[in-house]
């Protein structure tokens, strides 16, 4: 008789190096969490100050262990609707891999996008392994795996498009001091084209497009702007630099809860960086914060994941 699974089998997993080489790696770990939900039982909780966002808080045997902060508009909490969700999901992504853009044009695509499906299927897969990662004896224990799992998720979506997407680290001269180079990590490079160039080459060819993937912007939007500038400088020419973020909120004590939830993303200086430094060629939110949505100013930099992978990947 086969033994239930429990949440130490999920860490195991998240923890697996040589997982999570498809799509249906993520689907499997998703469906395994959420068919657990209910046998665990944790504690529901909603954020005071923000009642989209819910916690989960373990049990004794995990510790009492609180989750991060779930969008419940995004989140999708039962295993059955995921499964629908994930099947629509992968038809969709192939629709658009044989048709591009063209794909969306249709009565019933207009009305699958209007659910919104992409990003609460793109949410639930990350936020499965950020809960996950949560219940570690110790946050350190799984915080850098999340943020890897993560990119890689964005990269699988991007290549299920038929995009060649890989991680690449290149070395660059500097001007006027050739003996001295920059090492770049790059967490994603694509091309439409297929694959233009090597991951051991040593630059970026102008038909590719550099991605950074991180779960949130906090202490890193400077970064980002940064690589751009000076890609662009060293380089000699535009580099095409796009950002995808989960979300940009995280638990805080509000008032006498711990349930509170706190917006991490830094308004003006993304507006600052954007004016002083150079426009980014893309930036997405899983979880955009409502500001994104209805600051004019943000609105024309910003837009969710779902938009770029069904129309900007496509003009890129």
């Amino acid at each position: 008789m086969m033994q239930p699974v429990t949440l130490f089998d999920l860490q195991a997993s998240v923890q697996d190096r040589a997982a999570f080489t498809q799509l249906a790696d993520y689907y499997t770990l998703s469906q395994a969490f959420l068919q657990l939900l209910p046998e665990i039982q944790p504690t529901r909780i909603v954020a005071p100050n923000d009642p989209r966002y819910i916690f989960y808080q373990y049990g004794e045997t995990y510790g009492y262990k609180i989750t991060r902060p779930l969008n419940s508009d995004l989140f999708i909490e039962t295993a059955d609707t995921f499964h629908i969700a994930f099947e629509r999901f992968i038809s969709f992504l192939n629709d658009l891999s044989h048709s591009g853009q063209a794909a969306t044009e249709t009565v019933a695509a207009r009305q699958y996008l209007s659910t919104n499906e992409i990003n609460k299927v793109v949410y639930t897969c990350q936020q499965i392994i950020g809960s996950i990662g949560d219940s570690f004896t110790s946050p350190n224990q799984s915080r850098k795996r999340i943020g890897q799992l993560f990119e890689n998720l964005v990269k699988l979506i991007i290549q299920e498009l038929g995009f060649s997407c890989e991680s690449r680290t290149i070395s660059v001269p500097i001007p006027g001091s050739p003996d001295y180079t920059m090492s770049y990590e790059l967490d994603l490079v694509f091309s439409k084209k297929g694959a233009i160039v090597t991951a051991e080459s040593e630059f970026v060819h102008p038909d590719e497009i550099i991605g950074s993937v991180k779960t949130t912007s906090k202490d890193r939007i400077d970064k980002i702007f940064l690589d751009k500038f000076l890609l662009t400088k060293l380089l000699g020419r535009e580099i095409k630099v796009i950002a995808v973020f989960l979300h940009d909120v995280q638990r805080a004590r509000r008032a006498n809860s711990i349930f509170g939830v706190n917006a991490t993303f830094k308004t003006n200086h993304f507006l600052g960086y954007t004016v002083a430094l150079n426009r980014m060629d893309g930036v997405y939110y899983v979880d955009p914060r409502p500001e994104m949505v209805t600051d004019p100013r943000l609105r024309n930099e910003i837009a969710d994941f779902q938009r770029f992978v069904t129309e900007d990947i496509w003009h890129l």
